[in-house]
């Protein structure tokens, strides 16, 4: 039996595509095992899947000042001996690594023992996690065309990203019955990210008489953005969170306003859906998201607003004109390549791990 070792942390968007590996992996008849930090989000991601999960300690590698910046070198030394005992004791024949800091110790006691390592960086530059990783690694996956200069030629693979086998799977007549909304009229829905965008639902509720004489409107909203004087309104829905019946709500969608970090975008890529995208703005994060609407946005496969510069009248009128050209958009994602992104990483871990 082949082993393999999942690794990667510290966020949701650093779970998912592994966790989209699983049932392939089952498949091939691979032993598992993950390895993330003590307490982050993903080992309950993990554990709830069944993996057998081990954490090691984590420190953040940071480019400002912090008074931690003098403690995490430790951690991440401790965690470096963590790793390094668990692949003396699990010997697995290649190691998958979705990023984030806890994955550093992971790549590089991988690294000290020969065992092939594959990464996978979502976003359109690397992260520093996976830049410490990079020189380690046997191949690094991508999900932009763009990202490829900024990898070595000989290791770079455009992949995309894997997508979980069961958000292809949703049924638009459950997606309805679900919400409660008319097959007889469009649907557009609205995911500002778990926690939810201010900014995107201030805007879509600005603007609901004018959508709802049209559309109808699922709106995932993020905890504690419910808005209880529209609850019940006719077409129009509002969850703070939605989980499993999620892929049912993108089957009931006609058109789709989200963020653009990787991971959600390269879903709605697989899914060919018509979609606008309003990126976390440059002055509270990295700019990535920035990016990578850009990139899909030049591929034809989206139209992006700016956070600093949208309004709810410029957010109508490009929900109109979207909707309108929709099967434009349609028709360019379905060009694209990068849709099975779980069979192209299979076949690289395969042909290490199986050669």
């Amino acid at each position: 039996m082949k082993k393999i070792v999942l690794t990667g942390g510290g966020t949701a968007g650093h779970v998912t595509p592994n966790l989209a590996l699983l049932p392939s992996l089952a498949e091939r008849g691979y032993e598992v095992h993950y390895i993330g930090s003590y307490n982050g989000i993903e080992r309950k991601l993990i554990e709830d899947a069944g993996i057998p999960y081990d954490g090691i300690s984590s420190g953040k590698l940071r480019r400002y000042f912090d008074v931690k910046n003098f403690t995490d070198p430790f951690r991440v030394i401790k965690g470096y001996g963590e790793a390094r005992r668990l692949m003396k004791k699990y010997r697995p024949d290649v190691v998958f690594s979705k990023g984030g800091f806890v994955a550093v110790p992971v790549v590089l006691a991988a690294k000290h023992y020969k065992i092939p390592t594959i990464i996978h960086e979502s976003d359109m530059t690397p992260g520093l996690a996976n830049k410490l990783c990079i020189p380690s690694a046997a191949k690094i996956c991508c999900n932009f065309p763009e990202t490829l200069q900024y990898l070595p030629e000989d290791k770079a693979v455009l992949t995309g990203s894997p997508i979980r086998r069961e958000l292809l799977e949703g049924d638009r007549l459950t997606g309805l019955q679900y919400t409660g909304l008319s097959a007889g009229r469009p649907v557009i829905l609205v995911i500002g990210g778990s926690l939810g965008s201010v900014a995107l639902n201030t805007a879509v509720r600005q603007i609901l008489p004018e959508l709802l004489n049209t559309y109808q409107v699922i709106h995932v909203c993020g905890k504690g953005h419910l808005e209880e004087s529209l609850i019940g309104k006719p077409g129009y829905v509002q969850y703070e969170y939605v989980d499993a019946p999620l892929r049912h709500l993108f089957a009931a969608a006609d058109l789709i306003l989200s963020r653009a970090g990787a991971n959600s975008i390269c879903e709605i890529l697989a899914l060919r859906k018509p979609n606008i995208l309003i990126p976390l703005s440059a002055a509270v994060s990295r700019g990535d998201q920035i990016l990578n609407a850009r990139s899909f946005e030049k591929q034809g496969f989206s139209v992006v607003l700016e956070e600093e510069s949208f309004n709810s009248q410029s957010l109508l009128e490009t929900i109109r004109s979207t909707y309108e050209n929709r099967q434009n958009y349609i028709a360019a994602m379905e060009k694209s390549t990068l849709s099975d992104a779980v069979a192209t990483v299979m076949g690289l871990i395969r042909s290490f791990a199986e050669a």
